[in-house]
């Protein structure tokens, strides 16, 4: 294990076992990297980078975009900065670029948390942790919420990590997505409706080639296990290489982005396949929204295997 402090993403906090090995940063409590042997993984960054697109962040206390930055919980409007001003929306919640402190660590686990601060917009004060660990099972992050304030706190939660199979291109993939509906948007990537995929370009609920389709989808009715684990895989036609990314039942959407609105190298290089527990805007909706009463602890868990 070791902790080594960058000038971008802050400390490097690394973990590995049974031949695999992951990096989580200080800056968004993000995860940087995740190899199996000397394949990576993870589509990850450079200690000394900013996280690129939301390279493996959390996104609380929601995921995907409010429109407009405008709420209404619990009979009172809030306002959040427009942090993806280009569409006037508020995009990936607050986390994203904090400072989180290590709790405990030994050679195959790490524990970190932060302190959401009450803030205008988001006015709970609410303490994230993240436990990831590494087996033979592949990378897995248990991760916890408890709302310390004295109300009701809306709440949801993302992760943002992009996979690949190196030397496979975004079109030759094979992709399998347990979802039988996605959510049709709007120019500004918010929901409009929903329609079933069967049938359609976006039916992934059998493994199939991404072709030239451009993905920044949200799948719902989601199938679950009898474990209560949903699976998204990406997988080499030409051989048995694959990458599973799983999360349990608190997780209701999958997000989908094949890359086409990233520049240079990062263009369609990978896909972000993101769990999430609730659709884009349910701030504003309240679909699927978690609400967390004083004092309440929530916990998910998600993971990659390589």
């Amino acid at each position: 294990m070791t902790s080594v402090v960058a000038a971008k993403s802050g400390t490097q906090w690394s973990i590995e076992a049974d031949g695999q090995s992951a990096v989580v940063v200080e800056v968004g409590g993000t995860l940087r990297g995740y190899s199996v042997g000397d394949v990576s993984v993870l589509d990850g960054f450079e200690a000394d980078e900013l996280s690129p697109a939301s390279a493996g962040q959390v996104l609380a206390p929601w995921p995907n975009r409010i429109r407009d930055g405008k709420y209404t919980f619990e009979e009172q409007a809030y306002q959040l900065s427009l942090t993806e001003p280009a569409r006037n929306n508020a995009i990936h919640g607050l986390v994203n670029w904090s400072s989180w402190k290590l709790v405990e660590q030994s050679a195959s686990a790490l524990t970190i948390e932060f302190d959401l601060p009450a803030q205008i917009g988001y006015p709970w004060w609410l303490t994230l942790r993240a436990t990831w660990s590494i087996s033979a099972d592949g990378l897995r992050c248990d991760s916890a919420v408890v709302n310390n304030s004295p109300t009701n706190a809306p709440w949801g939660y993302s992760v943002h990590p992009y996979v690949q199979l190196p030397g496979v291109s975004v079109e030759d993939t094979l992709l399998h997505v347990p979802g039988r509906n996605r959510i049709v948007a709007d120019g500004r990537l918010l929901p409009i409706g929903a329609h079933e995929v069967a049938g359609s370009e976006y039916d992934f609920t059998e493994p199939r080639k991404i072709g030239d389709l451009v993905l920044d989808t949200t799948f719902g009715d989601i199938s679950h296990g009898t474990d209560g684990i949903t699976e998204v895989t990406i997988a080499d036609p030409s051989s048995d290489r694959k990458v599973v990314v799983w999360a349990d039942d608190k997780f209701k959407y999958w997000q989908v982005f094949s890359g086409d609105t990233l520049h240079g190298e990062r263009f369609r290089r990978s896909l972000a396949i993101e769990p999430m527990t609730c659709p884009p805007d349910s701030f504003r909706t309240g679909r699927d929204l978690i609400v967390l009463a004083p004092g309440e602890r929530w916990t998910a868990s998600w993971g990659i295997k390589g």
